[in-house]
């Protein structure tokens, strides 16, 4: 048995109706991505509600739990419903009365449907602001009441964000780690009884818990130092207060109750577990608070699995908690090794995390993972999104865990390689659009598959499912340099002409390959792969980002990059200097500018420092970040007017508008750089 569907109304952010929050699961694993306050812990707690928690603690509700929208009045219900589907004939048994039957697919199927009801009270002068809340079955909320019994059978497992793994499987009365143990196979089923007539021929090591116990406590009473107190208690002080018909007599021994399972659970409440290093198994307390908190999730692991009754559910938050990012990644395979692995009983654990690491959400699959954004849920797997079967195959290879924060984000940057990675925070910081006051992530695909990552934010069915609330960015090369280009950046020697093969079979592609409104359809196409709901492609004015800044007005900034770029092994080695590669390269620069040579055949000139001789875009990025910073700090209307357009509307996407410059302005900016 597994949970299906969550449906929660006006619980803390979750509203009603349309804005009810629903999240259907799978069986397994499923990890709750998402920014702080979208709704994770939310989610947790409305499952400790219903189904309350196995380590017994009271959870209540309390008025601020019931949902307030912005201006409204307060909710005055909360209506928690789950729906249990995958019964095994033991759960159909247990919860026989309180089944729904369902026709799916012309075949009848069971299902537990559980509706949680909290009202707040009608009654002004009571202490009690939250009426006592119902548990009720059926398919509307209309079954009978689901008793105490019954509910018992569903608590789940819990581990708490900020959890004391330490304390926890510390030793003391009712310690979690004797609850745990109680009611493991291994502890029950193990072992024989203590007998004191098999004394002489026993073996300590074939008795049960229990009968350890009683082993230890007869040991006590035949102990030297016990029964010459016990008989120095009796004869030298109860005698002389006894009656000659009552004789006092005392006892000293262990103390211990007659019900077995309580005997069990005070024995166990004297265990403690802990780690030790591995050259010295009996030492303890010498492990940090990351490695406590795995020992303490392998603990409970180890109950849920051995079980052969009860409800399979463990809930974590932020199971990284105090890990590094290595054991992230060892304990999110272990927990899906877990999930998918059969009880006696036949049923698998199911186990819903929330999680803020990037880490852990590059290693699931994306059909593991639900996005919760704006109060809503959005689940990853296919059928949910826009993702085809190849999109899914390509991301969980690729997807790692620097491109995983796009999960944690308020908006989304995609960009194709190491100089977009560099350069757009810089630019947008510099045009009071810093990037880190607005929650943008910048993802870098490295030139492959920008739009299998955007489809990640694209639902299939946003009529029924919503749209993602986050805005997100693509930013892409148009790759169409102009005619004279191939000449200038060395793919064509001078007097060669341009191939007459088609330009499919080309690397490259000029203007002229794109006749009468070709190059208009090239970017229609290229912006649609990848643009729908709060997805938009932004593609290249003109060829690529280094090419159009230095077209659009920043030509001397970029030029300046580039030879210190070429020559930064030098400048790093303490060979020359910036400012000496700086004053050499000027000769260059001022000689194309005596040409008088239109903007396109300047940025030409100078994406041949990237294209043939051979500067790095990424080592040219860091350079032209400095140099935008030593120029514009105080200017940011001058850097906007030298940009290019398509760069300013992709960041104004992902943060806020521009106010519009005037078009004469821009235009002398570009004359200026030329």
């Amino acid at each position: 048995m597994y949970i299906s569907e969550i449906k929660i109304e006006n619980f803390r952010a979750f509203g009603s109706g349309e804005r009810a929050f629903v999240l259907p699961l799978n069986p397994g694993l499923t990890a709750l991505v998402g920014e702080n306050d979208a709704g994770k812990t939310a989610v947790i707690d409305a499952l400790r509600y219903v189904l309350g928690t196995r380590d017994q603690e009271m959870v209540r509700v309390d008025v601020t739990d019931f949902h307030q929208p912005p201006g409204e009045e307060r909710s005055n219900q909360i209506v928690i419903r789950l729906t249990f589907r995958g019964l095994t004939a033991a759960d159909r048994g247990a919860f026989a009365e309180f089944l729904t039957y369902e026709d799916v697919g012309g075949q009848l199927s069971t299902a537990l449907i559980l509706t949680w009801v909290a009202k707040r009270s009608s009654k002004e002068n009571t202490s009690r602001r939250v009426a006592p809340p119902e548990w009720r079955t059926g398919a509307n909320g209309d079954g009978p009441l689901l008793d105490f019994g019954a509910r018992s059978l569903l608590t789940a497992t819990y581990l708490r964000p900020l959890r004391d793994a330490e304390r926890a499987m510390s030793a003391g009365r009712g310690s979690r780690l004797s609850q745990i143990l109680q009611h493991t196979k291994e502890i029950k089923d193990t072992g024989v009884p203590f007998k004191a007539e098999t004394l002489a021929g026993l073996d300590p090591k074939t008795l049960s818990v229990l009968g350890l116990g009683d082993y230890a406590s007869f040991l006590f009473g035949e102990s030297e130092g016990i029964t010459a107190t016990r008989t120095k208690l009796n004869e030298s002080y109860l005698a002389p207060l006894s009656f000659a018909n009552d004789p006092l007599q005392a006892r000293i021994g262990v103390s211990g109750h007659a019900d077995d399972a309580i005997r069990l659970r005070q024995l166990l409440e004297k265990l403690e577990v802990a780690l030790a290093p591995m050259a010295d198994p009996e030492s303890a307390h010498t492990r940090g608070l990351g490695s406590n908190n795995l020992l303490f999730m392998a603990c409970e692991l180890l109950l849920l699995a051995a079980e052969s009754d009860g409800f399979p559910l463990l809930l974590i938050e932020e199971p990284e908690a105090h890990l590094h990012p290595q054991r992230q990644l060892r304990l999110m395979s272990f927990l899906q090794a877990q999930a998918d692995k059969p009880r006696p009983d036949g049923q698998s654990i199911q186990i819903i995390v929330t999680t803020h690491s990037p880490n852990l959400a590059s290693e699931l699959p994306l059909s593991h993972l639900a996005l919760i954004e704006g109060g809503r849920a959005f689940p990853l797997s296919e059928g949910k999104t826009k993702l085809s079967k190849s999109d899914y195959r390509f991301l969980e290879r690729f997807l790692d865990v620097t491109k995983a924060n796009l999960f944690f984000a308020r908006a989304v940057l995609i960009v194709e390689g190491d100089a977009e990675n560099i350069l757009m925070p810089v630019i947008a910081k510099l045009l009071g659009r810093d990037f880190s006051e607005f929650g943008v992530s910048v993802v870098n695909v490295g030139g492959v598959g920008l739009g299998r990552y955007a489809r990640v934010f694209m639902r299939e069915d946003p009529v029924t499912d919503g749209e993602i609330g986050i805005p997100v960015a693509c930013m892409t090369d148009m790759d169409v340099m102009p005619d004279n280009a191939p000449w200038i950046v060395g793919i064509l020697k001078e007097g060669e002409d341009v191939p007459k093969r088609p330009p499919s079979r080309r690397q490259w592609r000029v203007k002229a390959d794109f006749p009468e409104g070709g190059l208009e359809q090239r970017r229609k196409e290229r912006t649609e792969k990848a643009s729908g709901q709060r997805v938009q492609t932004f593609v290249a004015d003109e060829w690529t980002l280094e090419f159009d800044l230095a077209y659009s007005g920043l030509l001397p900034q970029i030029w300046g990059a580039s030879v210190l770029a070429l020559d930064d092994d030098k400048i790093q080695e303490g060979k020359t200097t910036a400012i000496e590669v700086i004053k050499a390269a000027v000769p260059e620069l001022k000689a194309l500018r005596e040409q008088k040579l239109d903007a396109a055949t300047m940025a030409a000139h100078l994406y041949a420092k990237f294209e043939h001789e051979g500067a790095s875009k990424a080592i040219s990025a860091q350079y032209l970040a400095q140099r935008l910073e030593a120029s514009f700090k105080d200017d940011p209307t001058g850097l906007r007017k030298r940009l290019p357009p398509y760069v300013l509307k992709a960041i104004a996407h992902v943060t806020v508008p521009f106010e519009d410059l005037p078009e004469d302005e821009a235009a002398d900016a570009v004359e200026e750089a030329v």
